[in-house]
């Protein structure tokens, strides 16, 4: 067993690294141990107590059982989802003793089959989809041998017959050509536990086969993909928050639920690239996917959480054990009074709670994880994101990564696109082009991070409104009268490592600046990005057309409480008052530094983040222009 974890590591840290293998600079092994059961349960009590808070008592009242949303009560409705709180509830109540937990599962419980359609299926109120009847499913099926006993004879029928038809329509309609693909994989482990209830082998059939589809689509990097728009008839599209909070452990769980060692290798496979996305703080990289509109920096925000996942391998890899603990605890910042927040600055930005949709997605994955996880307490070594002096090229993504002494980048030119839609695709307003989505600073946090480039509520119920905001994604732009342009919207931009045997290495990408409906300015660039132990240098070479006005290359700045920004001089600016100091400066070009112009409106709901900008407005002096800048730590 020594063996093969020692080569595991070796696979993880040596084949899959564009760096000089001297320059890795390995941390200090950790004496630290844990249990990411006994962490979740410390968390899941927190959220369980907070759901319980808002649920209705009132026994006269039509939504009795049901779970209160403050941020959704002008539509007088209650989400069905919510309910999926029921197995929480009885996690805690199995693992406390406390009744109170029982009696809310069971309640909820109850209310969710009162909702259910004659079809067996739930709709995701206020909207008609049915998909996430996976979920409600899952979450019902794995409550009821807690709560069994604790049920009235009537109870334990209803429920069971529920659980059936649940089953019974999930056999029936899901499959990749109904459901994004992570409701496929969630539909695995949701029809085996159903068939531990209420048994039946075409629950079995059915759950082996969409795992077969669902690894079928894997990419050669273990990523998942079909989580975007179709094209005929296919989904494509990858996107690394769903991939790790839903995807992986639906096939995980159901691979080590029924001794399916093909599916148990292949998640065990994928997981060697995913856990590079695990920054070091915790967060989870969701920054590029194609649903990086509701990333939250902890993941996604209507999606169930990573602690399932880790949980299910850390026995055989400690680095999960790791993984799972940092994500929670960075989480842990986002939560206020038992309700998880947007994002880190969620709090600050809004006075009022957000929607519980996070609050009982984590707290569901929380109790899988506790259930079904690994329960031993270890060690808990560094993951691939804690080692120093790296770059790393995922080629079925076109997605970089870098690690210096003080920096974690990540840098995107994910290619996917929606051609039918487009503009009106949700899917279709994530940051491209060779941009830097997101830049993390030892010691101080995220000094760089993206969002939508333009903000539209794609589903009004999670989204809120945020008119006239200002995207955060560090970008080259260009407006003249036919529109708006950016290296935002280039899906076809070529990207490249240099393959110096040395670090820091330089990070190249070249396309044209495009409008939101594809189509190009005539201006064409390159962007090359470098992460050294001390800066972030950034290169822009512009290709201007006779009649092109002004460039701008603008890089927002998350705002932390205190920072200062201070224009030196036309070419340096100052950030001091956070946890760190930086200077931002022009080292070669024509141009100049305008500073915090419109700096209220950067701000994003997902993810709550508040950004300060720094605007460089080229001088177009030849028909060439090429501009290059730091981003330098000073202490």
């Amino acid at each position: 067993m020594i063996f093969i974890k020692k080569s595991i590591y070796a696979i993880l840290f040596i084949l899959p690294i564009i760096s000089c293998k001297k320059e890795n600079k390995k941390p200090e092994p950790s004496n630290q141990t844990a249990s990411i059961k006994e962490e979740s349960l410390k968390t899941l009590y927190l959220l369980a107590d907070a759901l319980i808070a808002l649920q209705i008592k009132e026994k006269s009242d039509p939504g009795f059982g049901a779970i209160y949303c403050k941020d959704c009560h002008e539509e007088k409705i209650y989400h069905t989802r919510a309910a999926e709180a029921v197995f929480p509830f009885a996690v805690a109540y199995k693992h406390s003793g406390d009744r109170t937990y029982l009696q809310a599962a069971i309640y909820l419980g109850n209310w969710l089959i009162k909702q259910q359609l004659p079809d067996g299926a739930w709709k995701e109120t206020p909207e008609e989809w049915t998909g996430t009847t996976a979920d409600q499913l899952l979450m019902m099926a794995a409550a009821f041998p807690i709560i069994n006993n604790y049920l009235s004879e009537t109870e334990k029928q209803n429920w069971k017959l529920s659980i059936k038809k649940a089953a019974d329509y999930l056999t029936e309609v899901m499959r990749p050509e109904f459901a994004s693909i992570n409701y496929c994989a969630t539909t695995c482990s949701s029809l085996t536990l159903a068939n531990n209830v209420v048994p039946d082998t075409a629950y079995l059939k059915k759950a082996k086969i969409l795992a077969g589809q669902v690894t079928e689509k894997m990419d050669a990097d273990g990523f998942i993909t079909g989580e975007g728009g179709r094209l005929n008839g296919i989904k494509h599209g990858v996107d690394i928050g769903y991939d790790i909070d839903m995807s992986l452990w639906g096939l995980g769980l159901y691979a080590q639920l029924t001794k399916d060692e093909f599916i148990n290798n292949k998640v065990k496979a994928a997981l060697l690239s995913h856990i590079y996305f695990v920054y070091p703080n915790g967060s989870i990289d969701g920054s590029w996917g194609i649903r990086s509109n509701k990333w939250t920096t902890y993941g996604s925000a209507t999606a169930d959480g990573c602690q399932i996942l880790f949980s299910l391998y850390a026995d055989e890899d400690a680095r999960y054990r790791t993984a799972a603990i940092k994500n929670l605890k960075y989480m842990r910042g986002m939560i206020r009074n038992g309700l998880v927040g947007y994002g880190p600055q969620y709090w600050e930005i809004y006075n009022s709670p957000p929607c519980i949709y996070p609050t009982f997605a984590r707290a569901e994955n929380l109790a899988l994880a506790i259930e079904f996880g690994g329960q031993e307490k270890g060690i808990l070594p560094p993951i691939p994101t804690d080692i120093k002096g790296w770059v790393k090229y995922f080629p079925t993504l076109d997605v970089v990564q870098a690690r210096s002494d003080n920096f974690m980048a990540t840098i995107t030119a994910y290619n996917y696109k929606d051609p039918k839609r487009k503009s009106k695709s949700k899917y279709m307003h994530r940051p491209a082009g060779g941009a830097m989505c997101n830049l993390w600073v030892e010691g101080h946090g995220f000094l760089q991070t993206s969002s939508q480039t333009k903000y539209s509520r794609w589903e009004p119920m999670h989204f809120p409104e945020a008119p006239g905001i200002k995207c955060l994604t560090p970008r080259i732009e260009y407006t003249d009268s036919s529109g708006y342009y950016t290296n935002l919207y280039e899906f076809d931009t070529d990207i490249s490592v240099s393959d110096a045997a040395v670090f820091p290495k330089n990070i190249n990408a070249s396309g044209e600046l495009k409008n939101e409906e594809h189509i190009t300015s005539g201006i064409s660039y390159t962007l090359s990005h470098i992460i050294d132990n001390k800066y972030v240098q950034k290169t822009v070479a512009i290709n201007f057309t006779p009649d092109a006005g002004f460039i701008k290359i603008i890089e927002p700045i998350v705002e932390q409480k205190g920072m200062r920004f201070k224009l030196q001089d036309e070419r340096t600016v100052l950030i001091e008052g956070g946890k760190r100091a930086f200077k931002l400066e022009i080292r070669e070009g024509s141009a100049k530094i305008e500073l915090g112009k419109d700096a209220a409106d950067y701000w994003s709901p997902f993810p709550s983040l508040k950004c300060y900008p720094i605007v460089i407005i080229l001088n177009k002096n030849e028909m060439e222009e090429r501009v290059s800048y730091r981003i330098s730590v000073l202490d």
